[in-house]
């Protein structure tokens, strides 16, 4: 997907939410540095809290996640329940 000719807030939120990862409730990844350029952290934020959408920092990067479903923080192994593995 190219990048919009006008890169105004409003475009640039539009062509974000507009990604495949984000239509299909994924997760999408942006520098903290570009949101403030283009949208303004705050605004970003207010605009992620309209949608019901969360968001975690890490590195200077946003990593988004286009869904409404709650995020827990991982620090240990994981095994899918289709794992025979034991904890």
């Amino acid at each position: 997907m190219t990048l919009p000719a006008e890169l105004s807030p409003q475009n640039w939120t539009t062509h974000l939410f507009s990604a495949k990862a984000a239509r299909e409730g994924g997760v999408v990844r942006r520098k903290i540095r570009d949101i403030e350029r283009y949208v303004g952290l705050e605004e970003f934020l207010t605009e992620l809290n309209r949608r019901g959408f969360h968001a975690v920092e890490n590195a200077g990067q946003l990593v988004i996640f286009c869904n409404q479903e709650p995020i827990r923080l991982v620090t240990g192994p994981i095994f899918s329940k289709k794992s025979k593995r034991s904890l």
